[in-house]
């Protein structure tokens, strides 16, 4: 098979992965097809106005997002709306009032994180200076990749072509840190003997069982991921 060397094949070529095999399994499929007969996934639409709008997005770009990103893109301004104008009553009702100090608290994930640094702050309040402690943030998580050597089991939230996929699979990934799923990573199914060549997974958690895989796959569906299962990693 010949290298595909302009833009517009490597285009042409993501358009077809996209609309011509399961995004969860690799499967090739036909385009009335509504399941996935290998692993029984609803398979997006390729006919209707979303649908024509992902093939001019990708013949556009190279790369498309996936179709959860407009409904995610909405919620996200409707809450950066709603975030705005609670601030802004917040501040309202706050001013005047003497400044004071929050100390933020996260919620953990599945693995143990060092303990935050703790500092002192000098506090004037009626003319005396008193100390507040304040701890400071915990590093933010970020996109880990498969351990080198390490053959296990994962839940796989969704798989990209190879090919211009990598823009998604940083969005998926981005998405499912910020719902605080653990172990978040992207792996190239190419390297591993277990898994369909030529996709990059976005996955969470790493397991030495499928039982313990299968015991976690039910939080990252509440995560949002309704299409995400439990998959073996192997050389």
């Amino acid at each position: 098979m010949s290298a595909v060397s302009t833009p517009d094949q490597q285009r042409e070529l993501a358009l077809q992965a996209s609309e011509g095999t399961c995004p969860r399994c690799g499967a090739a499929r036909e385009p009335d097809q509504e399941y996935c007969v290998e692993c029984g996934l609803r398979l997006p639409p390729v006919k209707g106005r979303l649908p024509a709008f992902r093939r001019w997005w990708i013949r556009r770009f190279g790369w498309y997002p996936g179709d959860w990103a407009w409904l995610s893109l909405l919620t996200l301004l409707v809450a950066v709306a709603g975030a705005a104008a609670a601030i802004a009553v917040t501040q309202h009702r706050r001013a005047g009032r003497a400044a004071t100090i929050l100390t933020p608290t996260l919620t953990g994930h599945h693995r143990a994180r060092p303990a935050p640094a703790r500092t002192t702050t000098p506090v004037t309040t009626g003319g005396r200076t008193t100390t507040k402690a304040v701890t400071a943030p915990p590093p933010r998580p970020q996109v880990e990749a498969w351990p080198s050597g390490r053959n296990g089991w994962t839940i796989v939230l969704v798989s990209y072509p190879s090919v211009n996929g990598r823009p998604s699979a940083q969005q998926t990934a981005a998405k499912a840190l910020h719902t605080h799923l653990p172990d978040v990573g992207i792996l190239d199914s190419s390297d591993y003997a277990s898994l369909q060549p030529g996709y990059l997974v976005v996955f969470t958690g790493i397991y030495g069982t499928q039982d313990a895989a299968e015991n976690a796959v039910t939080t990252a569906h509440a995560a949002g991921f309704s299409g995400a299962y439990v998959c073996q990693v192997a050389r």
